[in-house]
């Protein structure tokens, strides 16, 4: 009646393609990198220990002291003990050999 063909559902899919093809984009430049960063983000947490100099997300350097579930206690000076919750560290800076758990500390 308007002059349309048979052909209307190939407009539409045609029609589609940019979209598809922008998110392909969007998923290879940004959010696989970003998940790929996250889980090594994951990773670094994990495996901090005793001894492992770090970073805050504050920019804090310190060497940890103390490793618990959720959190970590980073000495930042002599005698000056923080508690860090583990996700907002930000770098690992001198991975260091397990100490163990009976080595002796100063007080």
């Amino acid at each position: 009646m308007f002059g349309q063909t048979g052909g209307g559902s190939t407009d539409f899919i045609v029609s589609l393609f940019p979209f598809i093809a922008l998110f392909a984009i969007m998923y290879f430049l940004v959010l696989r990198p970003q998940q790929k960063r996250l889980k090594d983000h994951q990773a670094m947490v994990a495996n901090v220990r005793r001894g492992d100099t770090v970073v805050t997300s504050g920019g804090i350097i310190g060497k940890v002291s103390k490793v618990d579930d959720l959190e970590v206690q980073v000495e930042i000076a002599e005698g000056v003990k923080i508690r860090v919750i583990k996700s907002t560290l930000s770098e690992v800076r001198s991975k260091s050999e397990p100490v163990p758990a009976n080595a002796n500390t100063p007080s």
